[in-house]
């Protein structure tokens, strides 16, 4: 049967999972049961995706990834090489807590760096950023750029992956694609963004 996506042979699809139009899988990288991977996806090598996890369009995925079971990644989302999630808070062995997983949410365009391990439970906001290694135990905002173990927010980025140096204002301009951003209240708001929070009913 033909399919509209492209997997190399060493790759394994398990049953009952829908990929979309476009979509590349790698070599040796395994899809299970009951997974959604969206459209124009690029699925490295060695890549684990587990049981019923969700994938947007356009998701980069790196070799030697593991998305485990609650992972929902949206809409443009980068993961690099070797990074990790985890779904279970307190895991052993020898206790049985697959009724325990907790969910995690990547939003739309964040970027999880090379070896980053992202604790279950948290929420990274849209077009974050989270530097190789970093270890994410909490929530990170829209826009945040986060480093370290545990990981601590350094700054902020833009859509483009700039950093934003904001003004006396609280604007702040990407050097790449010159669209401005505003900071206000501890949040960062693309201006047309904010234009429309404030206008919207």
């Amino acid at each position: 049967m033909e399919t509209s996506f492209f997997a190399h042979e060493t790759a394994v699809i398990d049953p009952d999972c829908s990929i979309g139009e476009g979509t590349k899988i790698w070599h040796f990288s395994h899809i299970m049961s009951n997974c959604y991977i969206g459209e124009q996806c690029s699925i490295g090598q060695n890549v684990v995706i587990s049981p019923e996890v969700r994938i947007g369009n356009n998701v980069k995925i790196q070799n030697n990834v593991s998305v485990y079971t609650g992972v929902i990644c949206e809409d443009d989302v980068f993961l690099g090489p070797s990074a990790v999630f985890t779904n279970v808070i307190n895991p052993r062995s020898a206790i049985a807590r697959k009724n325990e997983y907790k969910p995690t949410l990547v939003q739309k365009g964040a970027t999880i760096g090379a070896n980053a391990t992202i604790v279950c439970g948290v929420t990274i906001g849209r077009f974050a950023f989270i530097g190789a290694g970093a270890v994410v135990t909490k929530n990170i905002p829209d826009y945040a750029l986060v480093v370290g173990n545990p990981a601590r927010q350094t700054g902020w980025m833009s859509e483009f992956g700039q950093k934003l140096k904001f003004n006396a204002e609280g604007i702040a301009v990407c050097p790449e694609s010159r669209e401005k951003y505003c900071l206000e209240n501890g949040k960062v708001l693309k201006l047309d963004d904010q234009l429309y929070a404030k206008t919207k009913p």
